[in-house]
């Protein structure tokens, strides 16, 4: 039997939302004076803590128990996502933003490949074909990848995509598992790792503490939780390229907030990007329409 569609409609949703979460990343860091590893201490700790709150609110104090006995499925996506956010930071400090741009959105390719040799999941040819647009289309949004890259980053940067792609695959074989533990936990373990690299937490003022607040709450427990829920209804290189949509839209916020308008070539390949993306939605809503 097929999956009903108000489930994968909950999972597009779902997904959609954590892009836009994610997206606003480059808003909160341009507010933030402070070393990569100070901004990942803080917004772990508390998209964490928010995470937290929301898991004892809807299933009860016993809940708490899930954070510290997550079981295999839970440890294995709470490590995955931990290394994916730790490796960010270094990646982005060691080469371009551009190289870290294009490798993660190879992100629908490996997390697709892994789907298929683990659980015997196909991606559709219909899937395969916007990921390969939306790929092109972050290609041109970031301006093409330079020449003579930083291998340390380039590679920091592969072990982030083959993290959340495996990340991916994981959470839908584990559906039972509960996610928002597991994010919770990846959070405080992100948290843990970035404290002896973090220099700036005592320059953290009351100002910076909001934002920092609001950082963690947003666009991490947030954009991380409506992830793993999404992506459990959804097969795993559909999740993969809806979440791509972070990349178009990360200038949006930036052109909002700070009146910077995005180059063309940006207006371009986030066309690109979304147009993919809603193309495949509308594909596979169509095709499972009843006859």
């Amino acid at each position: 039997m097929g999956q009903p569609r108000s489930e994968r409609g909950l999972g597009i949703a779902l997904v959609v939302a954590a892009a836009v979460a994610w997206s606003t990343a480059p808003f909160f860091i341009r507010l933030l004076p402070f070393d990569p590893w100070t901004i990942l201490f803080w917004r772990g700790l508390f998209g964490g803590s928010l995470m937290t709150v929301f898991l004892v609110v809807t299933q009860g104090r016993a809940a708490l128990w899930q954070l510290v006995m997550p079981g295999r499925g839970g440890l294995l996506v709470a490590s995955l996502s931990a290394i994916g956010m730790i490796s960010f930071i270094p990646a982005l400090q060691m080469t371009n933003v551009m190289n870290v741009a294009v490798l993660i959105a190879t992100q629908p390719f490996v997390a697709a490949a892994l789907a298929w040799l683990w659980l015997g999941e196909a991606a559709t040819r219909r899937t395969l074909i916007a990921s390969l647009t939306a790929f092109a289309g972050v290609v041109i949004t970031v301006g093409g990848v330079r020449a003579g890259a930083d291998l340390g980053g380039v590679a920091l940067s592969c072990l982030m995509v083959l993290a959340i792609s495996t990340m991916t695959v994981v959470v839908r074989r584990h559906r039972e598992t509960s996610m928002v533990a597991a994010a919770a936990l990846s959070n405080f373990v992100g948290s843990l790792v970035s404290l002896p690299f973090a220099h700036d937490i005592a320059r953290v003022g009351g100002n910076g503490l909001a934002i920092l607040t609001m950082f963690g709450c947003l666009q991490v427990a947030l954009g991380l939780t409506f992830y793993m829920l999404g992506s459990r209804q959804l097969p795993s290189g559909q999740a993969s390229l809806i979440a791509t949509l972070e990349t178009p839209l990360m200038p949006f916020w930036i052109w909002a907030a700070f009146g910077e308008v995005p180059a063309v070539h940006a207006l371009i390949g986030g066309a690109l990007v979304i147009g993919a993306v809603v193309a495949d939605i509308v594909g596979a809503t169509r095709k499972q329409q009843p006859s």
